[in-house]
């Protein structure tokens, strides 16, 4: 578990770790789970909160668990 961050600090961080670890650009995030750019990069910097559909459809692209996204567990 992740000390002192709220889930969606913890998503924010998580979801540009990841996209990172992939070489993936925003856009090109974007395309995969069907949204845009500026939401991926609004995510990323904890400005904006995804939907519980948008949050499976990450945690499945990346194949890591819903709960390793909100930082309750820390194994992918």
């Amino acid at each position: 578990m992740v000390r002192n961050l709220k889930p969606q600090e913890v998503f924010a961080q998580r979801l540009k770790e990841l996209r990172e670890e992939n070489q993936l650009t925003q856009e090109q995030l974007a395309d995969q789970i069907s949204t845009s750019k500026q939401v991926i990069s609004r995510y990323e910097k904890n400005q904006r909160e995804p939907g519980i559909n948008i949050v499976a459809k990450i945690a499945d692209f990346f194949q890591v668990s819903i709960d390793y996204l909100a930082g309750k567990i820390n194994h992918k």
